[in-house]
C-alpha cells in the first residue's frame, strides 16, 4: 500500500502562484509515474501533470508553460511538488496527487481545493 499526504494550496488572486506538495510513503518501491489530477464542479478529474520515476514529464496543455513538476526519489519517501505561476480563475479545482505502483495499481491522495479569484 502507498499513502499520499497532500499539503499547500488555498485561495490566490489571478496572476498570482501556489505550490502544492505530496509526500507518498509505504510501498514507494513500486512507484513509477506520480502526478497531480484536479476536478472542478461539475467536470470530470482531468490530469494536470505527471512526471515519472525517471523525471519525463507529461503536461496538459492548458497548464504548460504555467505550472512545473518535480520530483525527489528519497529513501524512504518519495516527495512530489509542483508549482503553479500565472494562475487563472479557471484553476480553480479540487487537485489530487497520484501515484501509480505495480500491476496497475493507483493510488489517491485526499484532495487540497486551489481557488484562483479574479
Amino acid at each position: 500500500q502507498v499513502q499520499l499526504v497532500e499539503s499547500g494550496g488555498g485561495l490566490v488572486q489571478a496572476g498570482g502562484s501556489l505550490r502544492l506538495s505530496c509526500a507518498a510513503s509505504g510501498s514507494i518501491f513500486g512507484i513509477n509515474t506520480m502526478g497531480w489530477y484536479r476536478q472542478a464542479p461539475g467536470k470530470q478529474r482531468g490530469l494536470v501533470a505527471a512526471i515519472t520515476r525517471g523525471g519525463i514529464t507529461n503536461y496538459a496543455e492548458s497548464v504548460k508553460g504555467r505550472f512545473n513538476i518535480s520530483r525527489d526519489n528519497a529513501k524512504n519517501t518519495v516527495y512530489l511538488q509542483m508549482i503553479m505561476n500565472s494562475l487563472k480563475p479557471e484553476d480553480t479545482a479540487v487537485y489530487y496527487c497520484n501515484a501509480q505502483g505495480t500491476y496497475g495499481s493507483t493510488y489517491w491522495g485526499q484532495g487540497t481545493q486551489v481557488t484562483v479569484s479574479s
